[in-house]
């Protein structure tokens, strides 16, 4: 055929005719965040265990957590999840976060950040409103419950067979001890983060949705008219 009839291209022809190449999940990133946030808690705990033994203070750090309807107690919200009142409460917590963080973290660094951001403002937040007065709420439990109910609800948005096979496990093993810590009828449990966190994982599980595939362009062979 002459030069310029519209002729089929071949492979590779003109600028631009590969495909892009499209990029899995970032997991190493996303597990090295994780065991980080977690190894901060620690460090946190180990330097307040410190305090209280120098000073023979009982409430050295533990005393920056939310304390509600205060105005100072709003600095606390960046505190809470990284205070524990003893090392049973931080191993609870940090067990449940690399078990549940993990899950997360095969996704990618994006889900992961997206959730614990989320989990731990509004965790934060509904304590502040909603816990007693003269109570303060520290741990990252909230954050817990945030990453249980990411787990559980995110294949409703993102439509994968995994990710509903997964959630049901979840919810099968956590979904009674969930239940339980949201209920206001205990004592000594900030239920209130507890349910910020679930909030703040349903409201990072909406924002999962399955991406659209994208158009693709249309090509058009030298010499041709669009």
């Amino acid at each position: 055929m002459t030069p310029g009839g519209g002729a089929a291209q071949g492979p590779g022809f003109g600028a631009g005719a590969q495909a892009p190449v499209k990029q899995g999940p970032r997991r190493g990133p996303a597990f090295i965040l994780l065991f980080c946030f977690v190894g901060l808690m620690w460090v946190i705990e180990a330097a307040d265990q410190v305090i209280v033994w120098a000073t023979s203070d009982s409430n050295t750090l533990d005393a920056h957590g939310v304390e509600p309807l205060s105005t100072d107690g709003l600095l606390g919200i960046v505190f809470q999840p990284l205070l524990h009142g003893d090392w049973a409460h931080l191993i609870g917590n940090s067990i449940a976060l690399l078990i549940l963080g993990s899950i997360i973290a095969l996704s990618g660094v994006k889900p992961l950040i997206s959730v614990t951001v989320i989990s731990w403002i509004t965790s934060g937040v509904v304590s502040w409103l909603l816990g007693g007065s003269g109570t303060v709420h520290i741990g990252a439990s909230g954050i817990v419950f945030g990453y249980i109910f990411y787990v559980i609800v995110r294949g409703f948005f993102t439509r994968k067979i995994l990710h509903l096979v997964v959630g049901l496990l979840i919810g099968i093993y956590y979904g009674i001890e969930a239940l339980y810590g949201l209920s206001p009828m205990q004592s000594g449990i900030s239920w209130q983060g507890h349910l910020g966190g679930a909030i703040g994982g349903v409201v990072a599980a909406a924002g999962t949705k399955r991406n659209r595939k994208p158009k693709q362009s249309k090509q058009v062979s030298a010499g041709q008219r669009v």
